[in-house]
């Protein structure tokens, strides 16, 4: 499993987790599906949703990435509108399935992020796990 290093472990000051410390040799790798994401959403969700989104324009911008140890389950509130597969067949079960950002779908979904002059979000200290397992 790839670990990105220099991503952040999660959104500062919360438990909202983006990515995990190691692979479910057990079980394998947790499907990818698309979340329905409601407009009753708690406003901590939807910060989830563009800090996540934040990190991933910063970290790969419009290049195809490798899931790796990006968490399943916040990639899923993102996924088959902000984040599509890259790949054709597209394994949702596997740490190397490929991903890209649908900029057209995320500029409109989270145009904060996107806009010229806005400030990039600050994520201060991010929780990266680069020292653990």
């Amino acid at each position: 499993m790839l670990k990105h290093r220099g991503f952040p472990g999660r959104l500062p000051g919360t438990d909202f987790q983006f990515v995990i410390r190691r692979a479910n040799m057990k079980q394998g790798p947790a499907k990818i599906i698309k979340r329905e994401r409601f407009k009753d959403r708690k406003h901590t969700d939807k910060l989830a949703d563009a800090g996540f989104m934040a990190a991933l324009w910063a970290q790969f911008g419009e290049e195809p990435f490798e899931r790796g140890n990006l968490d399943a389950g916040r990639l899923s509130w993102l996924f088959g509108r902000e984040v599509v597969p890259a790949e054709d067949p597209f394994n949702p079960a596997s740490y190397d399935a490929m991903l890209k950002i649908n900029l057209k779908v995320a500029q409109v979904s989270f145009p904060e992020i996107f806009d010229e002059g806005a400030e990039p979000m600050d994520f201060g200290d991010w929780d990266d796990d680069e020292d653990r397992d």
